[in-house]
């Protein structure tokens, strides 16, 4: 059985004089699999990455990438391909000349370099674009040149780090299918940093969510969406309808929208607890007509064409909902099946 592409045991590391970094942590990327590592700012996303990639060492544990500890080792022996934000292109080389430099500063003969070259921009859909300057190429035609700039030396891991935050909506879009398509091809293991939510659950074979250094959950993009560990997981990922309860029975909760019917649970008559309902799955119009029916008054309605997002109010509560219906909203409707239990505050 091959090892693990990459690996970190424990590994801890603090900035000077601060209480930021990363804690303990201790997380796998097997080959060719594609982590996205998400949290919000500070979390200490660019940290880990950076720890993988050799620019800062740890403090404690262990970082192996292939089996071999490279804890110690400086960026140039770790081998892994690195995409950062800023693209980092040279100016005043040409695009091939760009995807060529790792292989200069490894000694690889002129024509071999030009050959490499011309394969990975091929792979990157910029055949015939090899003469150009940088200046030349769009954002997304720049993002490609870094990618295969990356790639080029068949390196042990890929690390990206907000590879599509500086481009338009519509092209960065069209560059995540791309990522995913290079990254396959390449059966390359990569670790993908990023704050923008759509972004992990449509890239991730499996997501790290992080939390001030530490790791919260680990798991697919189903598993983190569906289960997610705590408030905090549900909340970050996706949108959330999050409401404190009290246990009434088995089978009910008493919550600030009303009393709820819900699946049946262990937790105690009289315990408080934390319920979540995505937007999604709240129910207006003819749909809203059974148990868990509640009066609603609207205090949002933003139109998206296929989608519509409402905000209601609902007894001494809110809620958020994600429909297509257009249908007038006077009642909602909590599905006894659509509510999870998160452990309260």
């Amino acid at each position: 059985m091959s090892p693990l592409a990459v690996s970190l045991e424990g590994v801890t590391f603090r900035y000077p004089g601060t209480n930021a970094g990363v804690f303990d942590l201790t997380m796998t990327i097997a080959p060719g699999e594609l982590v996205v590592c998400l949290g919000p700012s500070g979390c200490g996303k660019t940290t880990l990455l950076r720890l993988v990639a050799g620019f800062l060492k740890p403090d404690a544990g262990v970082i192996r990438l292939n089996g071999s500890d490279v804890s110690s080792l400086p960026a140039r022996a770790r081998e892994c391909g690195v995409v950062f934000q800023a693209y980092a292109l040279f100016p005043h080389m040409r695009v091939w000349e760009n995807v060529a430099y790792p292989l200069r500063v490894r000694d690889i003969a002129l024509d071999e370099r030009r050959r490499l070259a011309e394969q990975m921009l091929h792979l990157v859909g910029l055949e015939g674009l090899a003469e150009r300057l940088p200046a030349q190429l769009s954002g997304g035609q720049q993002q490609r040149v870094a990618l295969a700039r990356a790639l080029v030396f068949k390196p042990r891991a890929l690390l990206l780090d907000e590879p599509l935050s500086a481009l338009d909506a519509a092209t960065r879009s069209t560059m995540r299918d791309e990522v995913r398509r290079i990254q396959r091809a390449q059966n390359i293991a990569t670790l993908l940093i990023t704050h923008d939510q759509d972004e992990a659950l449509s890239l991730a074979d499996r997501m790290v969510l992080l939390r001030e250094g530490r790791l919260v959950q680990s798991g697919s993009p189903h598993e983190i969406y569906d289960r997610p560990a705590d408030a905090f997981v549900a909340g970050f990922v996706g949108r959330a309808n999050l409401l404190d309860g009290r246990v009434i029975d088995a089978e009910t909760v008493d919550t600030a929208i009303g009393r709820l019917a819900t699946p049946r649970h262990g937790h105690a008559a009289g315990s408080a607890l934390r319920l979540l309902v995505r937007p999604e799955r709240v129910e207006i119009g003819a749909a809203a007509s059974g148990e868990n029916v509640f009066a609603a008054q609207v205090l949002r309605d933003r139109f998206f064409g296929a989608t519509r997002q409402l905000e209601v109010a609902a007894g001494d509560g809110r809620l958020e909902i994600e429909t297509s219906m257009r249908d007038h909203v006077a009642r909602v409707r909590v599905p006894r099946e659509a509510i999870q239990f998160l452990n309260a505050h």
